[in-house]
């Protein structure tokens, strides 16, 4: 049973591709499905829980964390802005996620995408991890169009969502997001499209599953 994560830059068709290959499959997409299982769980919007997905923790939020730990009398006068200081919601979205992954993950038949699904299951042989990429122009032509977004908006948001998910990737797991050596296939989705670049990922999953199965 095929599992697939599909890592991607802003813009390059990740849940596209994942769509068309999960179909082919017959498999589950996990997604934005993932978000709204988690925000179930822990009784908030899909939309909280989508703010704090792939995003890292900013230096002052670690630093409000670690003076809300202070022995006490060490911060007088300082207050922590939250009800609970031991309380960390983003910790328990990143917990729930990656429990998640883990069971959509055993029970096979599925493409994950984002959430750092690849480094998650990094040691798990059955995976097949995907990277998809595209050139700026293209990416920010998607954008514009599927958004509506001026030129400069699609290009602000390009690159602050690529540096949100890369640092998310690096600050959890500590590895690079684009370091070639953690994929099974890097693919173009600009110079190919979304269906071709579906077709490779789906012989890739069948060399891989061939190549994986023990000989009697």
């Amino acid at each position: 049973m095929p599992i697939v994560t599909i890592s991607r830059q802003y813009g390059a068709g990740g849940s596209s591709v994942a769509a068309i290959v999960a179909d082919k499959l017959g498999a589950e997409v996990l997604d934005k499905k993932l978000i709204e299982e988690v925000a179930a769980r822990l009784a908030l919007r899909p939309s909280e829980v989508a703010d704090q997905e792939e995003r890292p923790r900013s230096y002052l939020e670690r630093l409000v964390r670690s003076l809300s730990t202070l022995e006490p009398g060490m911060g007088a006068g300082w207050t922590p802005p939250y009800p609970d200081p031991l309380y960390d919601p983003r910790k328990e979205i990143i917990a729930l996620t990656e429990q998640g992954i883990r069971e959509a993950a055993g029970g096979g038949n599925v493409v994950i995408v984002g959430r750092g699904a690849g480094f998650v299951l990094r040691d798990n042989p059955a995976v097949f991890r995907v990277f998809l990429r595209a050139p700026e122009p293209v990416r920010t032509r998607t954008l514009m169009d599927r958004f509506g977004l001026t030129e400069a908006d699609a290009v602000r948001k390009m690159h602050e969502t690529d540096s949100n998910r890369a640092a998310y990737n690096h600050q959890l797991y500590g590895y690079d997001w684009c370091d070639p050596d953690e994929y099974d296939l890097i693919v173009n989705t600009g110079r190919i499209g979304y269906r071709t670049t579906a077709e490779i990922i789906l012989r890739g999953v069948a060399e891989h599953a061939s190549s994986s199965t023990p000989v009697a």
